[in-house]
């Protein structure tokens, strides 16, 4: 898998345990992980009933108002955002996919699957994040720079420029992308020292923003903000 492990699997892994109940016999608790058919619906729910976008807009809420009361203090402030699920939303392709990483394949059935991620992502079609885009465009207003550090690669650089741009993204100073076939053992094996490189430009990063872990881990910036995505891991 290019970039993320699927729902279904991370959550049998990593989900709470609890008693299940089988043929009317119990298993104890702590024997067996959330049954993964529940995790997706509830995952699918998350989304669809409003509490997601919610909980988006709080954090970006605060990450707006930390950037604000950030940028006068230093000389060349930056932030640093992820892309997907934190500056472009993909949930087309998810719910079609239901959860599943299928990197390969065609993406002409949409709103039904199957739908291949590279497909997608060359379409240029995913629209932006209401809140990250407002994020960006006060950022850019108050002379702070954005960058983009993202886990897709330099074959997609062009596409990615173009979605970015035709989804509201204008004025950003940078685009970081992976080199084309380079892997890590995480994701932030190669964020990190991206975001050390903007530093070593003479940039300050007053927030960096993504929504998994991976995106955040390694310091390098004042301030980090996880977005909500209970849909997939990446590593």
């Amino acid at each position: 898998m290019r970039r993320f492990v699927g729902l279904m699997p991370v959550l049998a892994a990593l989900a709470m345990t609890a008693p299940c109940h089988a043929d009317g016999v119990a298993m104890s608790a702590g024997q067996a992980p959330v049954n993964v058919g529940d995790a997706a619906m509830a995952a699918m729910a998350y989304h669809e009933d409003g509490r997601y976008a919610a909980d988006l807009q709080k954090i970006l809420a605060d990450v707006d108002g930390w950037i604000a009361a950030q940028a006068p203090h230093h000389r060349k402030p930056a932030i640093v955002l992820d892309i997907d699920e934190t500056s472009l939303s993909n949930w087309p392709v998810i719910k079609a996919d239901q959860f599943v990483y299928l990197p390969a394949g065609p993406c002409d059935a949409l709103p039904k699957g199957p739908c291949g991620w590279l497909s997608w992502e060359a379409g240029g079609k995913a629209e932006a994040i209401p809140g990250t885009l407002a994020i960006v465009r006060h950022a850019i207003a108050a002379k702070v720079a954005v960058f983009f550090v993202t886990g897709r690669h330099e074959a997609e650089r062009a596409a990615t420029i173009a979605n970015l741009t035709g989804a509201g993204y204008a004025g950003w100073s940078g685009l970081v992308l992976r080199a084309d076939g380079s892997r890590t053992a995480s994701a932030a094996d190669y964020k990190a020292p991206a975001r050390a490189a903007i530093e070593a430009q003479g940039y300050t990063i007053i927030a960096n923003i993504g929504d998994q872990p991976s995106d955040l881990a390694g310091g390098h910036a004042l301030k980090s903000f996880l977005l909500p995505n209970p849909f997939y891991r990446v590593p």
